[in-house]
């Protein structure tokens, strides 16, 4: 069904739902353009506070999954479990210790993620548009600079590791802000 043969209701209820949440897109636009601009300010910082975050959550993730398989030692898959929950000890261990060690492979899984993410906010944004929002392009915009960063990155591998990391995710939480901020002031009730 295209858009303009879209019941003249269904186009109402829809841009009644989006603007009902647009200040929910408002905020969480401003937050990530104020934690994007810090990133940016202070790339190296936020690199080092990326890695010592994923870290913990890699120790905590393998405790929990550690304490969790020995309370269920008779279910099936208790080895791989446990060797599984003993790996993301170690791993966090090893990122809180030395959170600069894991920026190659830390940059590798940005990269992938900013493909992924990219090619999911164009998806965002075309499926906004098919619902008639206003200002759609913003987030096929983010999409198609997640890509372009992704990019960038690999071009700049290895001599950029203690930095990028922050900058790039800097850049992208900018751009994602101001996406949702777009969307937001284009969706609320007039």
């Amino acid at each position: 069904m295209t858009d303009s043969s879209r019941p003249a209701n269904a186009n109402s209820l829809i841009a009644n739902a989006l603007g009902g949440h647009w200040r929910t897109f408002l905020t969480e636009g401003i937050v990530l353009m104020i934690l994007g601009a810090g990133a940016i300010v202070l790339p190296q910082i936020a690199t080092f506070a990326l890695e010592i975050f994923l870290g913990w959550l890699f120790l905590i993730g393998g405790i929990v999954g550690f304490v969790a398989t020995v309370m269920a030692r008779s279910a099936p898959g208790f080895w791989w479990a446990l060797v599984s929950s003993l790996a993301a000890i170690i791993a966090g261990v090893l990122m809180i210790a030395s959170p600069l060690g894991g920026a190659i492979s830390l940059t590798l899984i940005l990269t992938a993620f900013l493909v992924a993410d990219g090619v999911i906010m164009i998806m965002f944004g075309i499926e906004h548009r098919r619902q008639m929002s206003r200002r759609w392009e913003w987030l096929v915009l983010n999409g198609v600079l997640d890509l372009v960063l992704a990019g960038i990155v690999i071009v700049a591998l290895p001599g950029s590791v203690t930095w990028v990391l922050g900058l790039i995710v800097g850049i992208d939480l900018l751009f994602g802000g101001s996406s949702l901020i777009a969307l937001a002031l284009g969706t609320r009730p007039k």
